[in-house]
C-alpha cells in the first residue's frame, strides 16, 4: 500500500511540474515564439544574386544574416534591429538586407541540402561562426566581411552599440573612403 501511495503522489508531482514548466517559461527560455524571417521555400543563391543586384543598382552593400528559424538568436537579432529606430535607419541607408536560411539537418532532402552547401560556399563558408552570421557583400557580390555575432550579444539579447558599431564601419561610404586608391 506504502508504495502505491509513493507512485501516486511521485506521479501527481511530476504532473504538476511539467504543467507549471509549460504556463511559467522563464525569462531566458529560448523557444519564446517570435516571428519566423527566414522564407525556407526559396532558392537562397538565387536570393543573394537578386538582393546584390538591388544593392548595385542602390549603391549599397548587402547584409546577409545567415541562420534559421530554427535558431532562437537569429529571430531575437532580428526582433532586436527592428524595434531599434537608429539601427533601423543606418541598415535602410546602407544595406540591402536578406535573411539567408540554413538548415544543415540532412532530413530536409538531397536537393535542400545541396543548395544549403552551395550557399554557404558562395558565402565563404561563415557556418564556422555559428548563428546567426552576418555576411557583408559588396555591390559586385563579393564577401568583404564575415561577422560572428558572438561579439555583438550582451547578456541575453544584442548590445546596440556593438551592433551600430558593425553596421557604420561596413558601409559602403567607409569602406570605400578606405579602399587605397
Amino acid at each position: 500500500m506504502r508504495i502505491q501511495t509513493f507512485i501516486s503522489s511521485m506521479m501527481l508531482a511530476a504532473i504538476t511540474l511539467t504543467a507549471n514548466a509549460q504556463t511559467a517559461p522563464s525569462p531566458t527560455d529560448t523557444k519564446v515564439e517570435r516571428k519566423k524571417v527566414y522564407n525556407e521555400d526559396i532558392n537562397t543563391l538565387e536570393q543573394i544574386d537578386q538582393a546584390v543586384a538591388k544593392a548595385k543598382a542602390e549603391g549599397k552593400f548587402v547584409i546577409c544574416q545567415v541562420g534559421g528559424n530554427w535558431c532562437p538568436w537569429c529571430l531575437r537579432f532580428a526582433d532586436f534591429i527592428t524595434k531599434d529606430s537608429t539601427i533601423s535607419k543606418v541598415i535602410d541607408d546602407n544595406f540591402v538586407y536578406i535573411h539567408v536560411n540554413y538548415n544543415p539537418r540532412k532530413t530536409e532532402g538531397e536537393e535542400k541540402t545541396r543548395l544549403a552547401k552551395a550557399t554557404m560556399q558562395r558565402l565563404n563558408n561563415p557556418a564556422r561562426f555559428g548563428f546567426p552570421v552576418f555576411v557583408v557583400l559588396d555591390g559586385e557580390g563579393k564577401v568583404i566581411h564575415t561577422q560572428d555575432s558572438s561579439f555583438l550579444e550582451e547578456g541575453q539579447g544584442y548590445d546596440q552599440k556593438k551592433v551600430l558599431r558593425f553596421f557604420k564601419n561596413w558601409t559602403p561610404e567607409v569602406v570605400n573612403n578606405n579602399a587605397p586608391n
